[in-house]
Protein backbone atom coordinates (compact mmCIF):
# COMPACT_ATOMS: atom_id res chain seq x y z
CA UNK A 1 0.00 0.00 0.00
CA UNK A 2 1.49 3.43 -0.89
CA UNK A 3 2.64 5.47 2.08
CA UNK A 4 0.44 8.35 3.14
CA UNK A 5 1.60 11.88 2.55
CA UNK A 6 1.69 12.57 6.30
CA UNK A 7 4.13 9.67 6.78
CA UNK A 8 6.62 11.05 4.28
CA UNK A 9 9.59 13.22 5.31
CA UNK A 10 8.91 16.93 4.88
CA UNK A 11 12.20 18.43 6.15
CA UNK A 12 13.61 19.72 2.87
CA UNK A 13 16.17 22.04 4.43
CA UNK A 14 19.79 21.39 3.29
CA UNK A 15 20.61 19.75 6.62
CA UNK A 16 17.46 17.65 6.59
CA UNK A 17 18.10 16.51 3.02
CA UNK A 18 21.69 15.65 3.92
CA UNK A 19 20.59 13.51 6.86
CA UNK A 20 18.00 11.63 4.79
CA UNK A 21 20.30 11.16 1.77
CA UNK A 22 21.98 7.91 0.80
CA UNK A 23 25.40 7.18 2.35
CA UNK A 24 27.10 7.61 -1.04
CA UNK A 25 25.45 10.99 -1.60
CA UNK A 26 26.40 12.02 1.93
CA UNK A 27 30.02 11.09 1.25
CA UNK A 28 29.97 13.14 -1.95
CA UNK A 29 28.53 16.15 -0.14
CA UNK A 30 31.10 15.92 2.66
CA UNK A 31 33.92 15.66 0.14
CA UNK A 32 32.67 18.71 -1.76
CA UNK A 33 32.24 20.68 1.45
CA UNK A 34 35.83 19.81 2.42
CA UNK A 35 37.03 20.96 -1.00
CA UNK A 36 35.20 24.27 -0.60
CA UNK A 37 36.76 24.84 2.82
CA UNK A 38 40.19 23.97 1.41
CA UNK A 39 39.76 26.58 -1.33
CA UNK A 40 39.18 29.31 1.24
CA UNK A 41 42.14 28.14 3.32
CA UNK A 42 44.35 28.38 0.23
CA UNK A 43 42.93 31.85 -0.45
CA UNK A 44 43.88 33.11 3.02
CA UNK A 45 47.33 31.49 3.09
CA UNK A 46 48.41 32.35 -0.45
CA UNK A 47 47.05 35.90 -0.24
CA UNK A 48 49.37 36.66 2.64
CA UNK A 49 52.31 34.91 0.98
CA UNK A 50 51.81 36.60 -2.39
CA UNK A 51 51.33 40.02 -0.83
CA UNK A 52 54.59 39.67 1.11
CA UNK A 53 56.46 38.39 -1.95
CA UNK A 54 55.26 41.24 -4.17
CA UNK A 55 56.16 43.75 -1.47
CA UNK A 56 59.71 42.34 -1.31
CA UNK A 57 60.01 42.35 -5.10
CA UNK A 58 58.76 45.94 -5.28
CA UNK A 59 61.27 47.06 -2.62
CA UNK A 60 64.09 45.21 -4.39
CA UNK A 61 63.25 46.81 -7.73
CA UNK A 62 63.08 50.27 -6.14
CA UNK A 63 66.48 49.80 -4.47
CA UNK A 64 68.08 48.57 -7.69
CA UNK A 65 66.77 51.48 -9.73
CA UNK A 66 68.19 53.97 -7.25
CA UNK A 67 71.60 52.28 -7.02
CA UNK A 68 74.63 53.23 -9.08
CA UNK A 69 76.38 49.89 -8.57
CA UNK A 70 75.73 46.46 -7.11
CA UNK A 71 77.30 47.49 -3.81
CA UNK A 72 75.10 50.59 -3.63
CA UNK A 73 71.99 48.43 -4.01
CA UNK A 74 72.65 47.00 -0.58
CA UNK A 75 71.19 43.74 0.61
CA UNK A 76 68.24 42.55 2.66
CA UNK A 77 67.77 39.50 4.82
CA UNK A 78 65.41 37.78 2.43
CA UNK A 79 63.75 38.13 -0.91
CA UNK A 80 64.94 38.50 -4.47
CA UNK A 81 67.38 41.37 -3.77
CA UNK A 82 69.60 39.14 -1.65
CA UNK A 83 69.54 36.29 -4.16
CA UNK A 84 70.00 38.45 -7.25
CA UNK A 85 72.65 40.64 -5.67
CA UNK A 86 74.67 37.74 -4.28
CA UNK A 87 74.59 35.95 -7.62
CA UNK A 88 75.67 39.02 -9.59
CA UNK A 89 78.46 39.86 -7.13
CA UNK A 90 79.71 36.30 -7.30
CA UNK A 91 79.86 36.45 -11.08
CA UNK A 92 81.63 39.80 -10.88
CA UNK A 93 84.25 38.37 -8.53
CA UNK A 94 84.83 35.47 -10.92
CA UNK A 95 85.21 37.75 -13.93
CA UNK A 96 89.03 37.71 -14.05
CA UNK A 97 90.15 36.77 -17.55
CA UNK A 98 86.62 36.74 -18.94
CA UNK A 99 84.94 39.19 -21.24
CA UNK A 100 82.18 41.41 -19.90
CA UNK A 101 79.68 39.80 -22.25
CA UNK A 102 80.62 36.34 -21.00
CA UNK A 103 80.19 37.37 -17.38
CA UNK A 104 76.81 38.95 -18.09
CA UNK A 105 75.70 35.85 -19.98
CA UNK A 106 76.59 33.59 -17.07
CA UNK A 107 74.91 35.97 -14.64
CA UNK A 108 71.77 36.09 -16.80
CA UNK A 109 71.56 32.29 -16.77
CA UNK A 110 71.95 32.17 -12.98
CA UNK A 111 69.38 34.91 -12.44
CA UNK A 112 66.97 33.11 -14.77
CA UNK A 113 67.20 29.98 -12.64
CA UNK A 114 66.52 32.04 -9.51
CA UNK A 115 63.51 33.69 -11.16
CA UNK A 116 62.11 30.28 -12.11
CA UNK A 117 62.66 28.91 -8.59
CA UNK A 118 60.94 31.89 -6.96
CA UNK A 119 58.05 31.64 -9.42
CA UNK A 120 57.59 27.93 -8.68
CA UNK A 121 57.69 28.54 -4.95
CA UNK A 122 55.03 31.25 -5.00
CA UNK A 123 52.84 29.08 -7.25
CA UNK A 124 52.81 26.08 -4.93
CA UNK A 125 49.36 25.19 -3.68
CA UNK A 126 47.21 26.88 -6.31
CA UNK A 127 47.15 23.79 -8.51
CA UNK A 128 44.69 22.24 -6.11
CA UNK A 129 42.29 25.11 -6.88
CA UNK A 130 42.36 24.20 -10.56
CA UNK A 131 41.72 20.55 -9.66
CA UNK A 132 38.76 21.45 -7.45
CA UNK A 133 37.32 23.78 -10.07
CA UNK A 134 37.59 21.14 -12.79
CA UNK A 135 36.37 18.08 -10.88
CA UNK A 136 33.88 19.34 -8.29
CA UNK A 137 30.95 19.74 -10.74
CA UNK A 138 31.44 16.18 -11.99
CA UNK A 139 31.68 14.81 -8.46
CA UNK A 140 28.45 16.63 -7.64
CA UNK A 141 26.88 15.25 -10.80
CA UNK A 142 27.85 11.74 -9.73
CA UNK A 143 26.08 12.29 -6.41
CA UNK A 144 23.04 13.59 -8.28
CA UNK A 145 22.89 10.60 -10.62
CA UNK A 146 23.26 8.22 -7.69
CA UNK A 147 20.56 10.00 -5.72
CA UNK A 148 18.13 10.07 -8.66
CA UNK A 149 18.66 6.33 -9.19
CA UNK A 150 17.75 5.76 -5.55
CA UNK A 151 14.73 8.06 -5.96
CA UNK A 152 13.47 6.04 -8.92
CA UNK A 153 14.02 2.82 -6.99
CA UNK A 154 11.99 4.29 -4.14
CA UNK A 155 9.23 5.27 -6.57
CA UNK A 156 9.18 1.73 -7.93
CA UNK A 157 8.97 0.20 -4.47
CA UNK A 158 6.24 2.60 -3.31
CA UNK A 159 4.29 2.03 -6.55
CA UNK A 160 3.22 5.65 -6.69
CA UNK A 161 4.16 8.77 -8.58
CA UNK A 162 2.83 11.11 -5.94
CA UNK A 163 4.94 14.28 -5.96
CA UNK A 164 5.32 14.06 -2.20
CA UNK A 165 7.10 10.73 -2.71
CA UNK A 166 9.21 11.80 -5.69
CA UNK A 167 10.28 15.29 -4.61
CA UNK A 168 12.39 14.53 -1.51
CA UNK A 169 14.66 12.03 -3.28
CA UNK A 170 15.18 14.27 -6.30
CA UNK A 171 15.81 17.29 -4.08
CA UNK A 172 18.44 15.36 -2.13
CA UNK A 173 20.09 14.36 -5.40
CA UNK A 174 20.13 17.90 -6.77
CA UNK A 175 21.68 19.14 -3.54
CA UNK A 176 24.84 17.25 -4.55
CA UNK A 177 25.03 19.22 -7.79
CA UNK A 178 24.54 22.46 -5.87
CA UNK A 179 27.38 21.45 -3.54
CA UNK A 180 29.59 20.76 -6.55
CA UNK A 181 28.98 24.24 -7.92
CA UNK A 182 29.44 25.72 -4.45
CA UNK A 183 32.92 24.18 -4.35
CA UNK A 184 33.89 24.75 -8.00
CA UNK A 185 32.90 28.38 -8.63
CA UNK A 186 34.96 29.98 -5.80
CA UNK A 187 37.91 27.70 -6.62
CA UNK A 188 37.97 28.85 -10.25
CA UNK A 189 37.64 32.53 -9.30
CA UNK A 190 40.38 32.27 -6.67
CA UNK A 191 42.64 30.41 -9.10
CA UNK A 192 42.24 33.12 -11.75
CA UNK A 193 42.96 35.87 -9.21
CA UNK A 194 46.13 34.13 -8.05
CA UNK A 195 47.22 33.44 -11.63
CA UNK A 196 47.11 37.15 -12.41
CA UNK A 197 48.87 38.00 -9.15
CA UNK A 198 51.64 35.48 -9.75
CA UNK A 199 52.09 36.72 -13.32
CA UNK A 200 52.57 40.24 -11.93
CA UNK A 201 55.08 38.94 -9.37
CA UNK A 202 57.08 37.18 -12.06
CA UNK A 203 57.12 40.38 -14.09
CA UNK A 204 58.56 42.19 -11.07
CA UNK A 205 61.25 39.54 -10.75
CA UNK A 206 62.11 39.89 -14.43
CA UNK A 207 62.44 43.67 -14.05
CA UNK A 208 64.64 43.25 -10.96
CA UNK A 209 66.83 40.74 -12.80
CA UNK A 210 67.24 43.20 -15.68
CA UNK A 211 68.26 45.96 -13.29
CA UNK A 212 70.83 43.67 -11.68
CA UNK A 213 72.33 42.88 -15.08
CA UNK A 214 72.48 46.59 -15.88
CA UNK A 215 74.34 47.29 -12.63
CA UNK A 216 76.67 44.37 -13.25
CA UNK A 217 77.45 45.72 -16.71
CA UNK A 218 78.25 49.14 -15.26
CA UNK A 219 80.54 47.63 -12.63
CA UNK A 220 82.39 45.60 -15.25
CA UNK A 221 82.84 48.63 -17.48
CA UNK A 222 84.22 50.62 -14.55
CA UNK A 223 86.66 47.82 -13.76
CA UNK A 224 85.24 47.15 -10.29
Amino acid sequence: MPPSVSALPHNLSPWGMFLSADIVVQAVMLGLLSAAVLSWIVLLAKSWELRAARHQARDALSALRKAGSLDDAGDDDSGPLRLFGATARHERQQSAGLSADGVKERAAASLGRIEAALGRRIGRGIGILATIGATAPFVGLFGTVWGIMNAFIGISKSQTTNLAVVAPGIAEALLATAMGLFAAIPAVVIYNVFSRGIAGYRAQLADASTEVLNLLGRDLERGR
